[in-house]
């Protein structure tokens, strides 16, 4: 009986760590890769890795990769890369769920994965999960045992920015060039499409075709017949049509194509004098005659055509050959880097003050022309209190408040009543180049709450770190209110499981009724929630 208490307990704790991952996963993914890590304590001490090692998994919907890379200055080469084909895009079931045997095998991989990251640190560290996970019902169930067995968390990151990820990844494969430049990349649940120069991209777009899912959907079972190439081509070239005014030849003067399957049908087409050099619509129209006069997957027998590409190339073709005839591409060329060598560039970046979150938050304080100084006092501030409730805060939390406090207010464009809200909605869904779902789902939860009642953050308040979070931000915005420097008084915060802790001096808040009411105020809706309020005079009397 005891065995079964302990057992339901465990459950029960598990199933709600589960539901509040969901409600809100920075923190609390954090502490189930610790309560994971902890299995490990009767082992040896492993040895850490150079600084310079970095290392980035990428979930992608046809295959996991891990590449390991090293920095010298600001180049990387790659040292290492493991490959797992597991094809996760068709192990979605009827209502767009990982299957059991899908989760299971993407488990295996990972904790492959994850031994041989044992002895990384977390910021040598990215972990991307692409389209599948986006579509996927029950991503987000699956995603704390995927990180558990990785050992690091796990980011599931929106099509534009793994287009940009793409882009910036193959430039470094390029020889420099002023020249416009053209990136496809054909996965197994989605391709990318990118425009720019150098290492900046400027055109960025996602679509839901990759070759897996392509594949599954019309050529089923391996039947290769005019037929289901033609409502695959239908299909392919409707969902390009719908970007080709943004991507066509206007725009661009060189064309390239990242990705296993634009490598594969390169090699197909040259080794099988379908084509010379590149993949062209004419070799890819030569390949597809030749596929349909074979009538199925099991028939095929082509020079580089590897055994575990087979069940996709015809999704793959059919993706490229719409590609080439709706954007008007005489030749595409094959080219390396793409998604992971892009996430270690973008890693490294953020080690030189090149974080590419930063540009991003400064790009749209300029697009919705915010008042930057009012924005920059917020932040000092917010981060300042922020520091008084965590003194050891992590580096990167600190960093997202204060993202969230330059950004707090621009909902304002859409309407001064309720901006907060506002501001939470389009920080959570737009295009934010750098961020991954779940620090974009940060920065809206904290922006979403940082004025008003608190009942909206209820199901957040129990995390020590996020509710220090809110509590600066809301008392630095109390203290700013009008949009002007004021001078500041001495401020102390304190607070424990369930109480708050305010210094500050009576005599500046006689000076100062509206604050004094705004911060009575503020006190009432904490003690609504179950925090006690307290003033204090001096720092001697906000100990806990």
């Amino acid at each position: 009986m005891t065995i079964k208490l302990i057992r339901g307990s465990l459950s029960a704790v598990w199933n709600k760590c589960k539901q509040l991952c969901v409600i809100f996963s920075s923190r609390l993914r954090h502490c189930l890769l610790i309560l994971a890590l902890m299995k490990e304590t009767d082992q040896e001490p492993v040895a850490q890795v150079s600084a310079q090692t970095l290392a980035v998994v990428d979930l992608g919907s046809n295959s996991f990769r891990l590449e390991i890379g090293v920095a010298h200055g600001k180049q990387i080469r790659v040292l290492e890369t493991l490959r797992d084909m597991l094809r996760l895009a068709s192990g979605l079931d009827k209502k767009k769920q990982i299957t059991k045997r899908a989760r299971q095998n993407a488990l295996i991989c990972l904790s492959r994965f994850g031994e041989r990251l044992q002895n990384f640190q977390p910021k040598q560290v990215r972990a991307v999960a692409t389209n599948t996970f986006r579509v996927a019902t029950n991503a987000l169930d699956f995603l704390p045992e995927a990180e558990m067995a990785l050992g690091f968390p796990i980011e599931i990151i929106s099509g534009h920015e793994e287009a940009r990820l793409i882009f910036l990844g193959t430039s470094y494969c390029l020889p420099r060039s002023s020249a416009q430049r053209l990136i496809i990349d054909i996965g197994g649940g989605s391709t990318e499409f990118a425009i720019g120069r150098g290492h900046d991209s400027q055109q960025l777009e996602s679509l839901k075709l990759g070759c897996v899912n392509v594949s599954e959907k019309f050529f089923k079972g391996g039947d290769l017949n005019a037929n289901n190439f033609r409502h695959a081509e239908t299909y392919a070239r409707a969902e390009i049509e719908s970007i080709a005014g943004d991507f066509d030849r206007r725009f661009w003067q060189e064309a390239y194509a990242s990705s296993g399957s634009a490598q594969a049908l390169a090699e197909i087409l040259k080794f099988n004098n379908f084509a010379k050099d590149g993949i062209t619509s004419d070799g890819l129209a030569a390949l597809q005659r030749h596929l349909i006069s074979k009538k199925h997957t099991r028939n095929l027998k082509l020079v580089a055509l590897k055994q575990e590409r087979v069940p996709v190339l015809a999704g793959g073709l059919v993706i490229m050959r719409a590609a080439l005839e709706e954007l008007n591409i005489p030749i595409i060329h094959p080219v390396g880097g793409a998604l992971r060598l892009g996430a270690l560039y973008d890693l490294l970046g953020r080690r030189h003050d090149q974080d590419s979150r930063a540009v991003t938050v400064e790009q749209w304080m300029e697009r919705h022309r915010l008042d930057q100084s009012h924005a920059q006092r917020v932040a000092e501030l917010a981060t300042r209190l922020y520091q008084q409730l965590i003194p050891n805060a992590d580096p990167a939390d600190i960093q997202l408040l204060r993202w969230a406090a330059l950004l707090h207010n621009i909902g304002v464009s859409i309407s001064h009543i309720g901006f907060h809200k506002h501001s939470a909605y389009m920080l959570e869904n737009g295009d934010m180049p750098g961020f991954s779902s779940f620090e974009q789902k940060h920065l809206g939860a904290l922006t979403l709450n940082c004025r008003g009642d608190l009942s909206k953050a209820r199901k957040l308040l129990p995390d020590l770190n996020i509710r220090a979070q809110i509590l600066a931000l809301r008392i630095a915005l109390i203290f700013y209110r009008g949009h002007r420097q004021i001078d500041l008084p001495k401020i102390g915060f304190a607070f424990t499981k369930k109480s708050i802790r305010f210094m500050i001096k009576q005599d500046w808040l006689a000076d100062h009724p509206l604050t004094e009411f705004l911060l009575d105020k503020e006190a009432k809706e904490w003690k609504k929630e179950g925090f006690s309020w307290r003033y204090a005079s001096d720092n001697r009397d906000i100990a806990p």
